[in-house]
């Protein structure tokens, strides 16, 4: 190099200025069908942006759409199970015992003299009548009509009615023998058991002091008979009757 110069290179065939000229020619042509193609690619990329931007925006309304059209199906939360107490077993109420219609006759009776006795006995709790007036009722039918209940001869009405056979004393009729004809009642009405027993006790509780009294006393107090003293010979029967009853 030193104080050499370098010597110019040789220039070829291309170096020459025509030859500059084709070659800047081509190189444009080529620059233009570049930028061309690169415009091209640019627009087309546009276009899909363009589109895919569209197709976005279409999607977000739908989806506004359908949001604000189709509300949420809200499904509401199954409770959980509480558990049932089990109902406590109830008893049964105790049946209240209850006399048969027809008691088992005692006390040397047979079933038609326990039927009416049991009317007798039946009447006086009705009437709230003490357990010692019972025993007296029983024991004054017993005497007077053996505790069936009788017609009488006299009143040939008598036998119209239910009877358990007949009597000859005077007009008396029925448990108790009672007489019409000393206002006791009618006929009919002293013939039924029911009654008749109804009219002993309404009698028995207008003695005064009739609790205080023997049976004989008692009893006599109401039927006024001829034979007062016969009736203490039915109270110990009369009490196992009533025993049997209440």
């Amino acid at each position: 190099m030193g104080r050499h110069r370098v010597p110019s290179p040789r220039r070829g065939p291309l170096a020459s200025t025509p030859a500059r000229f084709v070659l800047a020619a081509c190189v444009t042509c080529c620059l233009v069908g570049f930028l061309g193609a690169r415009d091209d690619a640019r627009q087309d990329h546009a276009a899909v942006r363009e589109a895919l931007a569209d197709r976005t925006a279409v999607e977000q309304r739908a989806s506004r759409d359908f949001a604000r059209t189709m509300p949420p199906v809200v499904v509401p939360a199954t409770p959980a199970p509480t558990a049932t107490p089990s109902p406590k077993p109830t008893r049964p109420a105790p049946k209240k015992p209850t006399r048969p219609k027809h008691p088992r006759p005692v006390a040397g009776l047979d079933q038609r003299q326990m039927d009416n006795a049991k009317v007798i006995v039946d009447v006086g709790r009705g009437m709230k009548m003490p357990r010692r007036a019972l025993v007296v009722a029983v024991a004054t039918a017993m005497q007077e009509s053996e505790l069936y209940n009788l017609a009488s001869d006299v009143l040939p009405e008598s036998a119209n009615y239910p009877h358990q056979g007949s009597g000859s004393d005077h007009d008396s009729v029925g448990l108790f023998q009672q007489r019409p004809s000393s206002g006791w009642g009618t006929v009919a009405e002293l013939m039924q058991p029911a009654y008749a027993a109804r009219a002993f006790f309404t009698a028995l509780a207008e003695v005064p002091g009739w609790a205080g009294l023997s049976l004989t006393q008692a009893a006599q107090a109401v039927q006024v008979s001829a034979y007062p003293d016969a009736y203490a010979q039915h109270e110990e029967r009369a009490t196992t009757v009533v025993a049997a009853l209440v």
